[in-house]
């Protein structure tokens, strides 16, 4: 969160109140850290016969003990969600790549075998060995992969908007259509938090919008409903309209990541495809919203007034972030159409803001590095089930192809929600998207009848999404909750809902779009 970000207030407070009851758990998470290394240490060494997978090397066992252990930190939340995920890639180094210590490289050599299918021998007779190992250059371009630029580019974007007033611009204009029936407004609070999120963070946009809207609040009557309402409907816009584009939440690029990965299932997704399914799906659930919220929580005032403060500049490096701005979402929907890989329309605003003094050096301080560390450890953990061979022994060992498509696709959707309601959402995909693209692999002949992999992988990140029954299930959440308008049991009931119905309307939208060849 960038700390001139219209709203960053509530979002330091919801960090501070976090922060002061992580102090008063401090023991409950050391008993918990020492756990999950104890898990680790237990499964790494561990006699390689009681994995019951056969041909199963010690780089694998060290691949699922650490993939076990990333599990564990990430559910239990022993420590922060994002540096799990740098000590993921930091174990992956010293202990399993080709650059690991000294030590640890011996349980990797194994013998060389030749064409004729007998070791290797050396010039004294004697057989031949090599370390078998991950690349640490993989590894560690982790944290330099396409998709984080591509987040980059998102977070440097949404930064220059707050600079330059854009968004308190672009909220005015977007909102006044909705004019001042109760009901209407309600809408456009939905509407706008969510078109607002598929560019922006979730966090930051709920944070915006609460502070335009805490004024409309005061107005409303003290024993009313539409306060409710209102107050949800950000949280809801917010998680909702990440999922129509590829930067709008991480679980989306890192299904998207999978998706287009060349040495795997190579599906070739842009990022115009992507929002040409995912951008009419999310306004479906938007609008499918704004009638549960009226349902629930009606109105008693008739109209609102709405006042949002904030003006847009005029100088002319506002001017280059609005001509700047247009461009790049123009060539982000047109990318199959230009030839430019949408990773790569993600570096034009880093470059023009930063030539121009837009972007500053504390702005590129604000940009939210542990979330783009966190989604590097997902990475690395795939790069590690891939490059050790794990991933071919999984896929032999479980027959995949006999699943029914219907209970792989459906139930891996519901697995998602039901851990993304409890864990982040980004460690989540990190834990489940790997392990399912292994699937697609192995299966894509049966998913073919449900829509194909992108089916299986995009419903996670569709799960991931709709998870946010209680206020810890997402910070949009967290937020709305500390404005008191709101009960758990108020957010629990709309939360269930919209899992339940969204789920439904996702999975069908889903398979129609897979088996019609648009995703």
């Amino acid at each position: 969160m960038f700390k001139n970000f219209i709203g960053y207030n509530l979002e330091a407070e919801r960090r501070d109140k976090k922060n002061r009851l992580r102090e008063l758990t401090a023991n409950t998470r050391s008993l918990k850290l020492i756990f999950c290394v104890l898990v680790l240490l237990i499964l790494w060494n561990l006699p390689t016969a009681m994995f019951g997978i056969p041909g199963l090397t010690i780089l694998e066992q060290r691949t699922i003990a650490v993939f076990c252990f990333a599990t564990l930190m990430w559910i239990l939340e022993a420590i922060p969600a994002w540096t799990t995920s740098v000590s993921i890639i930091v174990i992956l180094l010293f202990c399993a790549s080709d650059s690991s210590l000294w030590f640890m490289q011996e349980g990797l050599m194994q013998p060389v075998i030749g064409e004729d299918g007998l070791p290797v021998l050396d010039e004294n007779g004697q057989a031949t060995s090599a370390l078998v190992a991950i690349s640490y250059k993989k590894i560690m371009a982790c944290f330099a992969d396409p998709i984080i630029m591509l987040f980059i580019g998102g977070f440097i974007l949404a930064i220059a908007a707050t600079k330059t007033g854009l968004d308190a611009k672009l909220a005015k204009v977007m909102l006044a259509p909705f004019g001042k029936k109760s009901e209407n407004v309600l809408l456009g609070f939905l509407l706008v938090t969510g078109i607002f999120s598929m560019f922006l963070s979730n966090t930051a946009t709920a944070a915006m919008m609460l502070t335009f809207l805490a004024p409309v609040l005061k107005t409303l009557p003290a024993n009313g409903k539409g306060r409710i309402s209102l107050a949800l409907a950000i949280p809801i816009g917010a998680n909702i309209g990440g999922i129509a584009t590829p930067i709008g939440t991480p679980p989306n690029a890192i299904a998207l990541k999978f998706l287009n990965d060349p040495e795997g299932l190579n599906a070739n997704i842009g990022f115009g495809q992507w929002m040409m399914f995912m951008f009419p799906l999310a306004m479906v659930l938007l609008v499918f919203a704004w009638f549960v919220l009226l349902r629930l929580f009606p109105f008693t005032q008739k109209t609102i007034e709405l006042q949002i403060e904030g003006e847009a500049k005029k100088d002319w490096r506002s001017i280059i972030v609005y001509i700047t701005f247009g461009v790049t979402i123009l060539l982000w929907c047109l990318d199959k159409y230009t030839g430019v890989n949408s990773n790569v329309v993600a570096m034009l605003p880093v470059g023009v803001f930063c030539v121009t003094g837009v972007i500053t050096r504390t702005d590129l301080e604000e940009i939210n590095w542990s979330v783009l560390w966190m989604v590097a450890g997902g990475f690395a953990l795939g790069v590690a089930l891939q490059d050790t061979g794990l991933a071919k022994h999984l896929i032999e060992a479980i027959p995949f192809e006999t699943w029914n498509p219907v209970l792989l696709v459906i139930g891996s959707g519901l697995i998602c929600y039901a851990m993304a309601n409890f864990i982040s959402h980004t460690a989540t995909a990190n834990l489940l998207v790997p392990i399912l693209a292994l699937v697609g692999i192995s299966a894509q002949a049966i998913l073919t009848s449900v829509g194909g992999v992108s089916t299986l992988l995009i419903g996670v990140a569709l799960g991931s999404s709709l998870a946010m029954i209680l206020p810890i299930s997402t910070p949009p959440n967290a937020l709305a909750h500390a404005t008191g308008l709101i009960k758990q049991s108020e957010m629990m009931k709309v939360g269930i809902i919209m899992g339940i119905a969204g789920l439904i309307i996702g999975y069908v939208m889903l398979i129609f779009a897979g088996q019609a060849g648009l995703l």
